[in-house]
C-alpha cells in the first residue's frame, strides 16, 4: 500500500520538481567535474591511466551495484529520509576526496560518493513519479528531470575547469559538497515523504551476488591492459564474473522477494528501453573519459578551455531531453529512441576519424550529434521504463532505470578506456630507449611529462628524443581514441537494430493511467 505522508498541492509541485532536479544535478555534476580533472591528477597525484579508470569507475561501480538495493529500501522506509541521508553522505565523501593525498585515497572516497549517489538518484525519480501521477504531467516532469542531467553535463566541465585554473583540483569536490548542502536545505523544506511499508525485506543474497558479479567484471576489464587481454588471469576474471552473474539471475528468479523482479523484463517496452539506455550511456561515458584527455593532453588546452569546448555535447543533451519526450508521444518511443541510437552511431563513426590536428569545428559538430542522440534516448526511454512499473514499486523501477545508466557507464569507461589504453601502448613500440618509453606507458600525460624532462636534462639529444616521444604518445592516444569510438559505435548500432525490432512504440493499454 502506497503512503504519501505529506500532501503535495498543484501549487507546490514545481518546487518539489526543482528540488529533485537540483539533487540530480548535484550527483551528475560530480561525474563531469571529475572527468575534467583527470589530466591534472596525472601530475598532482601521480595517477596512471589505470588509476584514472578506477577514479571514474569506483564511483560508477558503487552506484550501479547498490542502486537497486537503495531503491527497494527507500520504498520501504521512506524516500525523503533516504534522499537527505544520501545527500549528507555525498557531502562528506566529496570533502574527503578533496584532500586525498594519492590516487588510492581518491578512489576510496569516490567509491563512497558512488554509494551516496546510489541512494539519492533513484529516490528523486520515485518521488517524482508519485507526485506527478498523470502521464501528461509525468512526461513533462521527467523531461525536465532529464534536462537537469544535461545541464549538469554542460556546466560541470566549465565550473571544474575554472576552479582548477584558479585553485587546486580538490576545489571541484568542495563545490560538490557545497551544492549537496544547499540541496539538503531545499529538500528539508519542500520534498514530501512517501513510502510503501509492505515492501519486502532486503534481498541480501541478491545484493551480494550483484556486487561481486559487477565488481569482478569491471576489475577484469580494467586490469586487462596490464595483464594482457588473452592472459589466463583475464580469462579467469571474466569466467568468475559470468558465473556470479548467472548465480544472481537464478537467485532473483527463485527468490520470494527479489531485489530485482526479473518479471519486469517480460515486458518488452521495459526491457528494450533498459537496453537502449545501457548502450547509450556505455558509449557516452567512454567518449567523455577519452575526449577530456584528448583536449588537454593532445591539443594542449587548459582545463577551463576544455570545459568550454565540451559545451556542444552537453547543451545538445539538455535541448533534446526536452524535445524527445514530446516526439515520443507524437510518433512513438520506438522511432525516437532508435533515431537517438542511430545519431550516436553516426557520431562515433565520425569521431573515429579524429586526428592530432583536427579542427575544433569538426569536433564540435561530432559532439552536437552525440548529445542529440543521448538527449533523444534518455527521457523517452526513462518514461517507458517508469510507465510500466506500479506506483508502489516506483523505487525499484527508478533503481532499474538508474542501474542501466550506471551499468552502461561503468562498462563504457572500463571497456572503451581499456581498449584505448591497449592501443596507445601498442603505438609506443619504437626504437626509443626503454628508460624513456617505460614511464610513457602509464598515460599520455606521463609521456608528455617524460618528454619534457628528457628535453631539459639531455640537451640537444634530449630535445630530439622528447619530440619523438611526444609525437609518438599523441599519435598513440589518437589511435586509441579512434578504436574506442569504433567500439562505442558498434554497440549503439546493434542497440538501434534491437530497438527497432523489440521496443513497442506506445504503452500497452492500461499502462498510461499508472494504476496498480
Amino acid at each position: 500500500m502506497q503512503i504519501l505522508q505529506s500532501s503535495t498541492s498543484r501549487r507546490s509541485k514545481p518546487a518539489v520538481l526543482l528540488t529533485l532536479c537540483f539533487a540530480v544535478f548535484v550527483v551528475n555534476v560530480s561525474t563531469t567535474i571529475v572527468n575534467i580533472t583527470l589530466p591534472t591528477l596525472v601530475g598532482a597525484l601521480g595517477a596512471s591511466t589505470r588509476d584514472l579508470l578506477w577514479i571514474v569507475d569506483a564511483f560508477n561501480l558503487a552506484f550501479a551495484a547498490l542502486v537497486l538495493a537503495a531503491g527497494s529500501l527507500s520504498d520501504r522506509f521512506g524516500r525523503r529520509p533516504f534522499l537527505l541521508g544520501g545527500l549528507l553522505l555525498f557531502l562528506v565523501a566529496s570533502l574527503g576526496g578533496a584532500w586525498s593525498g594519492n590516487a588510492d585515497q581518491l578512489i576510496l572516497w569516490r567509491a563512497l560518493a558512488g554509494i551516496a549517489a546510489a541512494v539519492v538518484y533513484p529516490v528523486t525519480l520515485s518521488i517524482l513519479t508519485n507526485v506527478f501521477t498523470e502521464r501528461s504531467e509525468r512526461v513533462t516532469a521527467i523531461a525536465l528531470w532529464g534536462a537537469a542531467t544535461g545541464i549538469s553535463v554542460a556546466v560541470g566541465p566549465v565550473i571544474g575547469g575554472a576552479l582548477i585554473e584558479h585553485f587546486w583540483w580538490g576545489s571541484t569536490l568542495v563545490f560538490n559538497a557545497a551544492a549537496a548542502a544547499l540541496t539538503i536545505l531545499l529538500a528539508v523544506r519542500l520534498v514530501p515523504n512517501s513510502s510503501d511499508p509492505s515492501t519486502p525485506p532486503l534481498d541480501k543474497s541478491g545484493l551480494a551476488l550483484s556486487i561481486l558479479a559487477l565488481g569482478s567484471l569491471v576489475h577484469a576489464i580494467i586490469e586487462a591492459p596490464d595483464r594482457g587481454w588473452s592472459s589466463g588471469a583475464t580469462f579467469a576474471g571474466f569466467a568468475v564474473a559470468a558465473l556470479l552473474l548467472t548465480a544472481f539471475v537464478i537467485r532473483e528468479a527463485r527468490a520470494e522477494h527479489p531485489m530485482l523482479d526479473v518479471r519486469l523484463f517480460t515486458n518488452m517496452r521495459f526491457t528494450a528501453a533498459s537496453g537502449a539506455v545501457t548502450s547509450a550511456f556505455f558509449a557516452m561515458f567512454g567518449f567523455i573519459f577519452l575526449v577530456t584527455q584528448y583536449f588537454q593532453s593532445v591539443r594542449g588546452y587548459g582545463a577551463f578551455e576544455t570545459g568550454v569546448r565540451m559545451l556542444p555535447v552537453a547543451s545538445s543533451i539538455a535541448l533534446l531531453s526536452l524535445i524527445g519526450p514530446r516526439l515520443a508521444v507524437a510518433v512513438g518511443t520506438k522511432i525516437v529512441v532508435a533515431s537517438g541510437l542511430g545519431s550516436l552511431t553516426l557520431a562515433f563513426a565520425w569521431t573515429s576519424t579524429v586526428g592530432t590536428d583536427t579542427g575544433y569545428l569538426q569536433i564540435a559538430g561530432q559532439m552536437i550529434l552525440l548529445g542529440a542522440g543521448l538527449g533523444l534516448i534518455s527521457a523517452p526511454a526513462t518514461e517507458a521504463i517508469m510507465g510500466v512499473v506500479p506506483n508502489d514499486k516506483a523505487g525499484m523501477g527508478s533503481a532499474v532505470n538508474d542501474a542501466t545508466r550506471e551499468l552502461g557507464g561503468t562498462l563504457g569507461v572500463a571497456v572503451i578506456g581499456s581498449v584505448a589504453l591497449s592501443v596507445y601502448r601498442d603505438g609506443l613500440d619504437s626504437e626509443l630507449p626503454t628508460a624513456v618509453l617505460e614511464p610513457a606507458r602509464e598515460s599520455v600525460g606521463a609521456a608528455l611529462a617524460a618528454a619534457q624532462q628528457v628535453s631539459v636534462t639531455l640537451g640537444d639529444t634530449g630535445a630530439t628524443l622528447g619530440d619523438q616521444l611526444s609525437t609518438l604518445a599523441r599519435a598513440g592516444f589518437v589511435d586509441g581514441f579512434s578504436t574506442g569510438s569504433i567500439v562505442a559505435g558498434s554497440v549503439t548500432a546493434l542497440a538501434a537494430v534491437l530497438t527497432l525490432v523489440f521496443l513497442p512504440s506506445h504503452p500497452e493499454k492500461g499502462q498510461e493511467s499508472r494504476k496498480e
